[in-house]
């Protein structure tokens, strides 16, 4: 095929796609409220920044007034590139209906289509923020003409960062294919990673509040001159304008040059990667059967609901790409996480166990409760003509939260008493986490099952489904909640600061009547949702 077809057939393809992406939005009223939610919350962001970008465009007298132009530069090709890999690897690995697509044009095409999607995704949801971001700047800087030539400068980068994306992504998922213990390895070195990220940025934040690292030198050890340079081209014709570059041109005709080896190279690693089989390893004999390995241990096989629960958690360690989601915890725990290690040693007991407590509570409803219906969509036909009880089958969800949460809810509080918590204190926080566990795996079930998800997606080249981001923030709010209120209300009985007034009994009585009840109909709707499910 001649290039110019590929361009069209390619062109379509993207067009297609990104409609495709925009129809599935809209089609669910209640994934358009989680948009509206999102857009809101971001949209305050906004808000707030626009008039510090004005500001700063105000008060910019010359490129070094401009605050982390330097590193932000340095560091944006890096995070670009990254960024594109992730979603190779989560999302445009391969592409929809790829027997029919791949016989029908050629791999330059579908390639140059799945990128142009892609592009086309993080433009509407990132470009009207980053437009109004640099036209406040601009009127600021009494210049909006800004706004062009940034765009011009940043496309060059911004499409040569896509493709090299796209080809080491396609290039990890090969190696994917070959390796499957270097992807196990990858995974969860890149959940550490993140999880260190994290906290990590956290303990830096509050180092520089303390001026004990300097931003200064931070910021000279991340800029890379070149790009600075290069990024100064964005100011011709304002009057932040600077003398032209050769090395500033230089990276402009690097990243030219570039972009094309880059698609030819993508296009290669994308043509191996779907036209080659992937590589089968024979069973090695002598292994254990099926029901052997599926046996339940005590006291997992003493009830059905109990086995059920004993293969959820082997399914859970069998696939751990299954419950991705419950990355989003770590947002959460990283101030509670920096506080906890900076903290007097006086308070660094309590805070352990109170963190123990909230992680086992929300492990015991997120990790198998928060899209049942969702999860068990394959296979629901036969569990549901199986014969046995629907009551059990959803019992066997919580049985399996509990038995992941409670262990940590318990054993984190009794830790803490090596780093000082009385021993009265520790069980009084492991009570109230054997209480909260419960009530969470009750909650998330009919939480879950209100608003399954069914659609299956890509990430790190594997198809699951995960829960909605709507559900996991309406569960972090309430269960957060309920458990902070719980911790807090123990902490100020166990430390002598609360009298048993009419009104405390009965504030406690309310309290107790809701994390009982709540759990409990979320439960019994989980059921009936069970009950009532039917093929479309």
């Amino acid at each position: 095929m001649s290039a110019r077809r590929d361009l069209r057939h390619g062109l379509r393809i993207a067009r297609a796609e990104l409609s495709r992406s925009i129809r599935g939005y809209g089609r669910d009223w209640r994934r358009l409220v989680g948009i509206v939610i999102s857009v809101l919350f971001f949209g305050g962001y906004l808000l707030f920044s626009l008039p510090a970008a004005y500001a700063v465009g105000r008060q910019a007298g010359s490129l070094d007034a401009v605050p982390f132009l330097g590193a932000g530069t340095s560091l944006l090709p890096v995070g670009l590139v990254g960024i594109a890999t992730l979603r190779t690897l989560e999302r445009i690995g391969r592409p929809p209906a790829e027997e029919l697509l791949l016989i029908t044009t050629h791999p330059r095409a579908v390639v140059l289509g799945l990128i142009g999607a892609e592009a086309g995704r993080l433009a509407v949801w990132f470009g009207v923020p980053l437009v109004a971001l640099v036209t406040t700047f601009g009127v600021g800087l009494g210049a909006p003409e800004v706004v062009a030539t940034l765009g011009l400068v940043a496309l060059p980068l911004f499409a040569c960062s896509a493709v090299w994306g796209y080809t080491f992504g396609i290039g990890l998922l090969r190696v994917f294919r070959r390796l499957p213990a270097f992807r196990r390895v990858l995974k969860i070195g890149g959940i550490g990673g993140f999880i260190v990220l994290i906290f990590g940025s956290q303990i830096a934040g509050g180092l520089l509040a303390e001026r004990s690292i300097q931003v200064s030198g931070l910021l000279d050890t991340a800029s890379f001159q070149p790009l600075v340079s290069y990024a100064t081209l964005a100011f011709v014709g304002t009057p932040l304008v600077e003398s032209l570059s050769p090395a500033g041109l230089g990276v402009l005709a690097a990243l030219i040059a570039l972009t094309p080896v880059g698609f030819v190279a993508a296009t290669r690693q994308a043509s191996a990667l779907w036209f080659t089989d992937a590589a089968t390893t024979a069973e090695p004999s002598g292994t254990k059967t099926g029901r052997e390995r599926f046996a339940a241990p005590r006291p997992f096989g003493l009830v059905k609901s109990g086995r059920i629960a004993w293969g959820h958690l082997l399914r859970a360690v069998r696939k751990p790409q299954e419950f991705t989601h419950l990355i989003l915890i770590v947002f959460f725990l990283g101030p509670v996480g920096t506080t906890v290690v900076q903290s007097a040693d006086d308070a660094l007991g309590p805070l352990l166990a109170g963190v123990g407590v909230g992680l086992g509570t929300y492990l015991a409803g997120a990790t198998f409760g928060l899209n049942p219906l969702g999860d068990d969509r394959p296979q629901l036909p036969f569990l549901l003509l199986s014969g046995t009880e629907v009551r059990t089958l959803v019992r066997g969800r919580a049985f399996a939260g509990v038995a992941l949460g409670l262990p940590v809810a318990v054993a984190l509080p009794a830790a803490s008493v090596v780093l000082g918590t009385q021993p009265l204190r520790a069980a009084a926080f492991a009570a109230v986490g054997i209480g909260t566990v419960v009530a969470a795996a009750g909650f998330g079930l009919g939480l879950g099952a209100a608003y399954p998800i069914y659609e299956e997606r890509e990430f790190w080249g594997t198809e699951t489904v995960v829960p909605s981001t709507l559900v996991m923030l309406v569960f972090l709010a309430i269960v957060g909640g309920g458990t902070l209120i719980a911790l807090l209300g123990t902490w100020v009985a166990i430390t002598g600061g609360l009298s048993l007034s009419p009104l405390v009994v009965g504030v406690a009585v309310v309290y107790l009547a809701l994390t009982a009840g709540v759990p409990y109909l979320s439960y019994r709707y989980a059921v009936r949702r069970y009950r009532r499910y039917h093929l479309e």
